[in-house]
């Protein structure tokens, strides 16, 4: 399996669409989508349920963002370049391309 260069719980920045520049938190991956909390939101429209007492109505969800629209970022909120490094037990690492630092998992 390929190493993702972006994956959920990672802080990301929107390159192209109506939310361009802001930043958010990468809540779900589905390859080559993904969906950033609070961001990209459409409006859902929901039935009225009898059974649950739940009312109808408009709702906000977010929808999902392809992830050549995204772009990760480090702690400053700079935007980097992810690449990928081969340790010598075989396992791959991410790499900020920059720096040289490793990216930490969340």
């Amino acid at each position: 399996m390929a190493l993702k260069k972006i994956r959920k719980n990672d802080k990301v920045k929107l390159v192209a669409g109506k939310d361009k520049g802001k930043t958010g938190i990468v809540k779900e991956m589905r390859y080559p989508l993904c969906i950033v909390e609070g961001l990209n939101l459409v409006s859902h429209f929901v039935k009225a349920n009898p059974n649950t007492n739940e009312t109808g109505g408009v709702r906000k969800k977010e929808a999902p963002v392809h992830v050549s629209n995204v772009v990760l970022v480090d702690e400053t909120n700079t935007p980097i370049k992810v690449g990928i490094k081969i340790m010598k037990d075989g396992t791959k690492k991410r790499i900020n391309k920059k720096t040289g630092k490793e990216i930490l998992e969340v």
